[in-house]
């Protein structure tokens, strides 16, 4: 297929030198069909993306460079965009007239959120047909389930891509078998097979895994196998390579007491007694029966009882110590993010952060107003203080004013933990960085603890970040046992 011509191209030049470690990345999978750059978060993958954008319409490998992105970010992409090159993305929004003239434009780099994919999928296959495309998923473990519409939409026309490149620093996102679908969209099932129920089978993080010892061995050996699978077409680089020069990361935890109440309340639910809480007014029972519907509500109970009982007006046990945290930190002139998994808990950490210039980015909003709060995180030294969900804010955001991040809760996922406390150490932040888990003693709080541990050392090791001798003197399986005692249950398997 002839390629399509601009009567005058623009320029294919970046405008800024990459890192030698950029630069050592892109010439490793620039004329490579697909690759998968792996750059621990805070490195500059996007740099390399834009740069390999560059090589292949200069070189005219392709007309155009479909960035697949989601949607909070594509502010951000175009930004990154305007600063290093000469070229100006086309958008594709849910506005299909808009779109029309997209398709059918010269466009040489365009932008899409993944939900575009799915509604306009009948004028991208014919685009694809037309055009000599690439595409660049960013994020890409958005594709980690096999199972979803927007994947198997995104395996179907992979083939009809003329380069391919997948992008996350976080490619093991959440368990081992995440990464299956990612790279099946490169090599549609060369490195890792095309049976995505044995590959998960053998690489399951289980609750079990504490209690066999050989069951433990073969998970290993799959795991530590990963790597070299995939190393002929992947690149990856970590701060711990030292590829360039960070601040030191200090992990503290921060134990907290118990109010009366809220200890109550969590003793209840975690025996899985009747919970009575008050909803509206209206007393009602908490019928928490199902096991993950159970361990988020003692984690919410563990945060702050309010979140699942209207009535409770007391301060949460882990209040004090932030308000106390939160002094220190603007004491000194520093900022700082805090992170909850929950909207209702945003809003009222805000409220009690107020005196700080707390300002909040919670998936409510609509991006506009996420935005303006963020500059002015940014921006205002009178706002030390950014309340924020992991859904909202864990991807893309350089937020390097601030060098200390707060949990005062934390999910199950490795993805949001990691990706979260990364927003402030990346290039450009000079300050050492703090980072500080709340936890409540003898509570969901220590085994969410465990379990991330053991997720990120797998992770680590599907990843080649850390040799199998090191793996098996840090790893520890005891995260099944406790969920035991957590719930005050034995454990069905359930994932």
């Amino acid at each position: 297929m002839g390629n399509i011509r601009f009567i005058k191209e623009p320029s294919y030049l970046p405008k800024h030198m990459a890192f030698p470690y950029q630069q050592q990345a892109f010439e490793s999978v620039r004329d490579l069909e697909y690759s998968a750059i792996f750059h621990e978060q805070g490195l500059g993958k996007t740099k390399i993306a834009i740069d390999l954008t560059l090589y292949w319409l200069e070189k005219g490998l392709v007309d155009t460079v479909v960035f697949l992105l989601k949607k909070t970010l594509i502010a951000n992409w175009t930004r990154e965009f305007k600063e290093h090159t000469s070229i100006t993305p086309r958008i594709l929004s849910q506005n299909k007239r808009q779109n029309y003239y997209v398709f059918n434009s010269p466009a040489r780099v365009i932008f899409a959120h993944y939900e575009v994919v799915k509604s306009e999928i009948r004028r991208l296959k014919l685009f694809l047909k037309t055009r000599d495309v690439a595409a660049i998923l960013d994020e890409s473990a958005k594709i980690k389930n096999p199972d979803s519409g927007l994947t198997k939409i995104l395996l179907e026309i992979s083939p009809f891509f003329k380069r391919r490149v997948i992008m996350t620093g976080t490619p093991v996102a959440n368990r081992p078998y995440d990464l299956w679908s990612q790279i099946r969209f490169l090599d549609q099932g060369k490195s890792l097979g095309s049976d995505f129920a044995d590959f998960k089978a053998r690489l399951d993080l289980t609750n079990k895994l504490g209690e066999d010892r050989e069951a433990q061995r073969r998970f290993e050996e799959d795991l530590s196998g990963l790597h070299a699978k995939i190393a002929r077409f992947s690149v990856r680089e970590t701060k711990a390579g030292k590829v360039i020069e960070l601040p030191q990361k200090v992990y503290r935890k921060v134990y907290a007491d118990w109010e009366t109440r809220q200890r109550e309340l969590y003793e209840t639910i975690r025996l899985e007694e009747r919970a009575f809480v008050i909803r509206h007014g209206i007393p009602e029972e908490d019928k928490s029966d199902q096991l993950l519907k159970r361990l988020l509500r003692l984690v919410q109970v563990a945060a702050n009882p309010a979140l699942i009982d209207d009535s409770y007006s007391a301060e949460p046990g882990k209040l004090p110590h932030l308000h106390a945290l939160i002094s220190e930190i603007a004491g000194k002139e520093q900022k700082a993010i805090v992170w909850t998994s929950f909207t209702k808990n945003a809003d009222f950490l805000k409220d009690e952060l107020h005196a700080y210039g707390a300002r909040k980015i919670h998936g409510k909003m609509n991006i506009d107003d996420r935005n303006t709060m963020i500059e002015i995180f940014l921006s205002d030294p009178e706002c030390r203080v950014l309340v924020a969900t992991p859904g909202a804010a864990k991807e893309g955001l350089t937020l390097t004013v601030a060098n200390h991040v707060i949990f005062y809760d934390r999910g199950f996922s490795l993805d949001d933990y990691v990706q979260a406390q990364d927003r402030i150490h990346r290039i450009s932040q000079k300050e050492e960085c703090f980072v500080y888990n709340f936890i409540m003693p003898d509570s969901i709080d220590e085994w969410v603890d465990s379990l991330l541990a053991a997720k990120q050392l797998a992770a680590q090791l599907a990843q080649g970040d850390i040799s199998k001798t090191y793996y098996r003197s840090a790893m520890s399986y005891a995260y099944g046992e406790m969920l035991k005692q957590v719930l005050n249950i034995e454990v069905e398997e359930n994932g």
